[in-house]
């Protein structure tokens, strides 16, 4: 365990040394997307002008949950977004043969090795806001409810990247440039919308094959809700099944992976 937190301060010390290269990227991700963070709030703000309630929340509450899959999206941009973007072209180019060699593990090295600096702004903006509306909420929060909903809230942005992974990771079989990636940012948006607008075969789909619901939704429904439990169960059974599919098909691709010198 030592081993693999050296590694990653590594990681975190090259990163930061290759953003300070490219500062204009650095300043226009910051302003990129401060214009995002702007845009949902606007986009609900203008919904409430015509309903008081929204899937079954307040306003004050959807605010929470906006602020909530902002946090999770600028950390999945910050430390993860990179290593998905090259992990399809190591795999058609060959270049997995790098990394299957070292004396870690491989899908360790892949899914952490790129660090996002030039992002880390605006997790710390994100943070910030989220912050801000928890203080401006109507009621108060017991410290233990706090910890545990930040902690689902870094288990939903694990868990939306490892849901990525899936559809990236059919590169192994189809060879393509980016899998079926677009397939995934198709149905990405639910993850912004709060789980209680959809309903039957919709919300259970949304709860178990592609969890959306699980990453931002529910963290804010275990905050908000005197009832738990059913929240927990959802959200524990949900990432165990993702993560346990995407252990198996990281397994099955590397069987079938052709290496450069194959």
């Amino acid at each position: 365990m030592r081993r693999y937190a050296r590694l990653y301060l590594y990681f975190l010390r090259f990163s930061f040394s290759k953003a300070m290269e490219f500062r204009v990227d650095f300043f226009f991700r910051v302003i990129m997307d401060l214009f995002f963070y702007m845009v949902q709030f606007l986009f609900f703000g203008i919904l409430y002008l015509h309903t008081p309630m929204l899937g079954g929340w307040t306003q004050d509450q959807i605010t929470i949950f906006i602020s909530s899959y902002i946090f999770v999206d600028a950390f999945h941009m910050t430390f993860f977004a990179n290593n998905t973007w090259w992990l399809p072209i190591y795999i058609n180019r060959g270049d997995l043969d790098y990394y299957l060699t070292k004396p870690v593990s491989s899908f360790f090295f892949l899914g952490f090795k790129e660090f996002a600096a030039n992002s880390l702004i605006n997790l710390i903006l994100a943070f910030s806001i989220l912050v801000y509306n928890l203080c401006g909420y109507p009621e108060s929060f017991s410290a233990l409810k706090l910890f545990f909903f930040f902690i689902l809230l870094f288990n939903g942005a694990f868990l939306y990247f490892m849901t990525y992974l899936l559809f990236l990771l059919s590169v192994f079989w189809t060879g393509s440039s980016r899998g079926f990636a677009d397939i995934f940012y198709a149905a990405e948006k639910v993850f912004q919308r709060p789980d209680g607008i959809f309903t039957g075969y919709f919300r259970r789909f949304f709860l178990t094959l592609l969890p959306f619901s699980l990453m931002a939704s529910f963290p804010t429904r275990f905050l908000l809700q005197e009832d738990i439990s059913v929240v927990l169960f959802e959200i524990v059974i949900g990432s165990v099944f993702v993560y346990s599919l995407v252990y198996l098909t990281w397994t099955r691709g590397l069987k079938i992976y052709s290496s450069a010198s194959s």
